[in-house]
């Protein structure tokens, strides 16, 4: 009887704990995506190839698109995924 009660008593705090993994999941997950690194990439060669931005702003996005790209692979490497 003892036991049902605390699980009662306690349920607000497991809810509240387990929506702060998931919201964790969800964060971790959306900053670790390499695809939106990868179409970012692939929009500014367009937009380079259209003429609508110049090679040097190009250059610019691209070495801190490819740098996030490292990062995410290197934080992933590091968490064993």
């Amino acid at each position: 009887m003892a036991f049902i009660l605390d699980d009662i008593l306690m349920s607000p705090l497991t809810l509240v704990q387990w929506i702060g993994d998931k919201l964790q999941e969800t964060a971790e997950t959306e900053i670790t995506d390499e695809t939106k690194v990868q179409e970012a990439l692939l929009e500014l060669q367009m937009r380079l190839e259209l003429g609508e931005i110049s090679e040097q702003k190009y250059a610019k996005k691209e070495k801190k698109l490819m740098e996030r790209l490292e990062a995410i692979r290197k934080y992933k490497e590091g968490e064993g995924k």
